[in-house]
């Protein structure tokens, strides 16, 4: 029993603080039970006061460290107070907001794509067919679009809405050749007329965004169509390929024509000129062979027998003259 007593007031000495020196003296038990109970014991109030203090100091630190938020470069913080905007951060750094009553709503910064769903719509030729675009946008005013369309989903949404509606309304007035035609193709200024018409529409709802482009990425045509128009636009090829050809063989006989009508005309004028020069050259020559021939008829009678034997002499000809005739002396070389 005694050792019993003696672990009994240790535990009692150590809850009681009292952890030095408390292995009691033998012979004087009496006395130190004595001393326990003079101390009386614990008080809990003393405990509790400590622990809701700490408790309530945690629990301050909690709600301060609830109620500091960050701003970053990259966005915008929008602070509201039971659903309404109060104001919004531009500047990045450390912010504090009211505990329980604000909340804070991030918005981003920078430019953003949104892909917007591929619709159908009919051209001015009555041509259906299938776009697929999308936008590069980027919020202006982070209280306007929280006042007004609440989430970023809901003023993507109506984006996507006005888009749609201004390219149905312009592509509707434009013909199904012109928009597919890569040579005369619109297709740029549709984009610019786009994306000023829809941020028209955004600035006149209040949105708080801006829409930077509008882009036509795709144009294709609906599945069931696409063999009829390929069929068509085969047989229209066709044609205008047909309808060069006529023009070009018409333009190449009018070119043959022109061609052949100049030629007979250089070659009539250069034969004119030809005769011309040669009869002037031949009136010349007999002039020189007058003269020339006038100082001694002799010899010309005889040039002109002997070129008459050019004409009338050849391999093969017989001639038959009498002997006592003048043109057989000459040709017999008797010369007199």
């Amino acid at each position: 029993m005694d050792q019993k007593n003696k672990d009994l007031e240790k535990l009692l000495n150590f809850l009681s603080g009292k952890s030095k020196n408390t292995t009691p003296k033998e012979g004087n038990s009496e006395d130190n039970v004595i001393k326990m109970s003079k101390k009386g014991p614990m008080n809990p109030k003393k405990y509790i006061s400590i622990t809701v203090t700490l408790t309530a100091v945690f629990a301050i630190a909690i709600i301060l460290f609830a109620n500091i938020y960050i701003v970053k470069e990259s966005e915008y913080a929008v602070v509201r107070q039971f659903g309404e905007v109060v104001k919004f951060e531009r500047e990045p750094g450390l912010k504090m907001k009211v505990p329980f009553i604000q909340s804070v709503t991030r918005l981003p910064k920078n430019q953003m794509t949104y892909e917007i769903s591929e619709e159908e719509i009919n051209t001015k030729d009555k041509k259906r067919i299938i776009i697929d675009n999308y936008a590069v946008w980027r919020i202006t005013d982070p209280k306007l679009l929280i006042s007004n369309a609440g989430t970023i989903e809901k003023v993507e949404s109506r984006m996507e809405e006005f888009i749609y509606s201004v390219i149905r309304s312009e592509l509707g007035r434009i013909e199904y050749t012109q928009i597919i035609n890569d040579e005369n193709s619109s297709r740029g200024s549709i984009n610019d007329q786009v994306t000023e018409r829809v941020n028209e529409l955004l600035a006149k709802d209040k949105y708080g965004i801006e829409v930077v482009d509008v882009r036509i990425r795709r144009i294709d045509l609906p599945t069931e169509n696409e063999q009829a128009v390929f069929t068509n636009m085969i047989s229209d090829r066709e044609s205008i390929a047909q309808k060069y050809l006529s023009e070009g063989d018409a333009g190449k006989r009018r070119i043959e024509a022109q061609t052949d009508k100049k030629v007979q005309e250089m070659l009539a004028k250069a034969k004119k000129d030809a005769a011309l020069i040669q009869a002037e050259g031949e009136a010349e020559a007999a002039k020189i062979y007058n003269k020339s021939f006038s100082q001694d008829p002799e010899f010309y009678s005889l040039y002109r027998t002997l070129e008459s034997y050019k004409k009338t002499i050849g391999e093969d000809t017989v001639i038959i003259l009498p002997s006592t005739s003048p043109y057989a002396k000459v040709l017999s070389g008797y010369i007199k």
